[in-house]
């Protein structure tokens, strides 16, 4: 009787151990990333974004549905991180996997991936087995996710689709950029004033259609406004960067004077500058033409600030294409896309959050840079050419000639020549030593402040040498197209539209989401070779270890046994 009794009291204790257990573990649970390069572990900045939520953040994924194994392995990924998320922001955080337009008639399906595209979705043509036969299918997808928060919604592309790159790397990249696109998207949407844009006037650049996108996207994220640099007497500190896109006018030292202390005072520059006159317009009204020097007068200023725009144009075989009439058909013409060496893909250097995981960038006409040794400013390299490319010189003479002649790539030997630079740092003024006593009274008495020799402090700017690279190409059928997208190469889009919207988020300061570009997923793959020569042994040990395991058990079992009873 005490025996049994002994034996329920221990039942009893097990029972009550377990049962507090289990309700401790719901209220106080903890986790370990073993991992090397911490995959599952959040940025600080991203666990104090979401412990400040205070109103719930909904996400819809659209990643449900009979995908490839990679694409399965993206949504596992992205359904493992949004836990994380809703182990931070608890009951505030909401996501959902559905399959866009399932079950809808075709025109109200239709209807539901235009919208998506409208948000900022990009669309993936994936090629899929059908079921009966060997054929093959093409099947539209939405490798993204809406985010809402107080009625307000961000599109957030989930796949970061590198050209040319091993698609086992693209999707790794992307998964590594999944906690910075969430992130980013409920840091933009939790946001009660926007950082203001100003987007410079008076010296030739455009507000046309041209530019459509990229305003539309400055407009979307940002407070935008136009200022004429010379119909205002300085440059008010309201504005948090101003944007020079494709200036095509001389700068005045008023002018310059006026940028220079915005910059001393703390303002943020974004310079997209095209050096030469070079442009697509001028190739398709005629078979060639001569690329001059634009004359822009910001030589000294952007010197003095430590780069220097070469006056040059760079070529490369890594380029985008243009359309070329090969012959005729009938009385049509037949047209072939065909490389174009003026159109440099140029590609993200170094580990900077600006670029890290970033695709190609589309250029056109683009010109050098150099840096300028200035021990109070760091430059940091974020876009160069490949290993395949060469400058001309300007005066240049661009014709159709050179499209019609394959390259030698003998004359292609300079590698990753830098097209745009990061500079930070304590700026110096241009007008230290040169100072205008009328100009600078004069900018002194409307801005109310003092002149400044030097910026008080770190200051940062960008300069990009081509002005075309937030362009976007106008189609006769469709309009205005995203930037990024050759109209005659449509099935692409390049990183353009990242960069610039990466650009800006750097320079407004908002350094803590860009923290999580930084992240970097190591691939762990088997080697290939090691495998194919090692699979039979491979496979006799996994067979034979088992068996031999279970027999071994078997026989000390059974020696045991024999030992045990016997008389």
């Amino acid at each position: 009787m005490a025996k049994r009794k002994k034996y329920i009291q221990r039942a009893v204790t097990v029972i009550l151990l377990l049962t507090g257990l289990n309700i401790a573990a719901a209220y106080f649970h903890g986790r370990w990333d073993l991992t090397a390069e911490k995959r599952y572990t959040l940025t600080s900045h991203t666990r104090q974004l979401l412990r400040q939520l205070n109103s719930p953040v909904e996400i819809e994924v659209f990643l449900k549905g009979d995908y490839p194994a990679s694409f399965r392995q993206l949504a596992t990924a992205t359904n493992e991180l949004l836990e994380e998320f809703r182990e931070y922001g608890k009951q505030n955080i909401k996501f959902v996997f559905v399959n866009p337009g399932q079950g809808l008639p075709d025109s109200s399906r239709m209807k539901v991936l235009g919208e998506l595209t409208a948000q900022g979705i990009m669309p993936f043509n994936m090629k899929v087995q059908e079921d009966a036969g060997d054929g093959f299918a093409t099947k539209l997808i939405f490798p993204g996710a809406l985010v809402h928060y107080k009625g307000k919604t961000i599109g957030v592309n989930l796949l970061k689709n590198q050209g040319g790159q091993d698609p086992m790397q693209t999707m790794n990249n992307s998964e590594a950029l999944l906690e910075y696109q969430f992130a980013n998207a409920i840091s933009k949407l939790q946001e009660e004033k926007k950082p203001l844009i100003g987007y410079m006037m008076g010296h030739g650049e455009s507000l046309g259609a041209e530019v459509y996108d990229a305003l539309n996207t400055l407009q979307s994220s940002y407070e935008l406004d136009t200022l004429t640099l010379q119909g205002t007497d300085y440059i008010p500190r309201d504005f948090n960067i101003i944007l020079f896109a494709k200036p095509a006018a001389a700068f005045s030292d008023a002018d310059k004077l006026k940028i220079d202390q915005y910059v001393m005072n703390g303002g943020k520059v974004l310079w997209f500058i095209d050096e030469s006159s070079a442009s697509m317009d001028s190739l398709q009204r005629h078979p060639e033409f001569y690329a001059f020097d634009r004359g822009l007068n910001l030589e000294d200023l952007l010197f003095r600030y430590g780069v220097r725009i070469n006056q040059d144009l760079l070529q490369d075989l890594q380029c985008d294409v243009v359309p070329l009439v090969v012959g005729n058909v009938g009385n049509r013409p037949q047209i072939q896309p065909v490389p174009f060496p003026y159109f440099p893909m140029l590609t993200p250097t170094g580990h900077h959050a600006i670029v890290k995981n970033l695709d190609l960038v589309l250029s056109r006409f683009v010109s050098s840079l150099d840096t300028i040794k200035n021990e109070s400013i760091r430059k940091t390299i974020l876009l160069t050419t490949s290993v395949n490319s060469r400058t001309v010189r300007i005066p240049a003479q661009v014709s159709w000639d050179m499209v019609r002649t394959r390259p030698n790539p003998r004359e292609f030997r300079q590698q990753h020549v830098p097209a745009a630079v990061l500079l930070e740092g304590h700026f110096t003024s241009l007008f230290r030593n040169r100072q205008d006593p009328v100009l600078v009274s004069r900018l002194e008495q409307a801005s109310k402040q003092a002149f400044k020799a030097t910026s008080d402090s770190s200051n940062q700017m960008i300069v990009v040498s081509d002005g075309d690279l937030i362009a976007n190409a106008v189609s006769r059928k469709d309009g205005p197209l995203q930037m990024g997208i050759n109209e005659y190469n449509p099935g692409f889009a390049f990183a353009n539209k990242e960069f610039f919207l990466n650009c800006l988020e750097y320079l407004s300061g908002n350094n803590g989401v860009m923290e999580a570009r930084n992240k970097e997923l190591t691939l762990r793959l088997l080697d290939a070779e090691k495998v194919k020569r090692e699979k039979t042994k491979w496979q006799v040990i996994c067979f034979l270890v088992p068996v031999g395991l279970v027999l071994l058990f078997a026989m000390i079992f059974q020696f045991i046994r024999q030992r045990k009873f016997v008389a």
